[in-house]
């Protein structure tokens, strides 16, 4: 049996607010919390599906340099503009790290810069 990926760790300084935001991009839930200083969220069915959590802990100061995580996203019931006009009302915006233009994937942050990539593929909701 091999490994899979069964949680995402981000460090952020408002664990609250990026839980609000995560769950309605990815439709997931508050699964547990620690306080104000640590959020999982996931899919409604819970730990252990298909998908990875999420884990968002409080970090107030930024580690150095470039984060080495990103999330990537997929549409799942829509085409990739009409995903990335949502995402942008959330409150995501364009990250420029060097795109040329020509790639089939749109390079966003999240309210906390973040980086994330909005794929072209849509895969179906399981």
């Amino acid at each position: 049996m091999a490994c899979r990926i069964s949680e995402l760790v981000l460090g952020c300084r408002e664990p609250e607010v990026l839980a609000r935001f995560w769950c309605e991009v990815l439709d997931f839930v508050v699964l547990d919390r620690e306080g104000d200083d640590m959020f999982e969220i996931g899919p409604r069915e819970g730990f252990g599906g298909a998908q990875p959590t999420i884990i968002l802990s409080r970090r107030d100061e930024p580690e150095p340099g470039k984060t080495r995580l990103h999330i990537d996203v997929n549409p799942t019931d829509r085409d990739q503009d009409a995903e990335l006009e949502r995402l942008l009302k959330l409150g995501a915006r364009p990250a420029d790290i060097g795109q040329t233009g020509e790639e089939q994937w749109h390079v966003l942050a999240d309210p906390e810069g973040n980086e994330f990539c909005l794929l072209k593929a849509r895969i179906p909701q399981l």
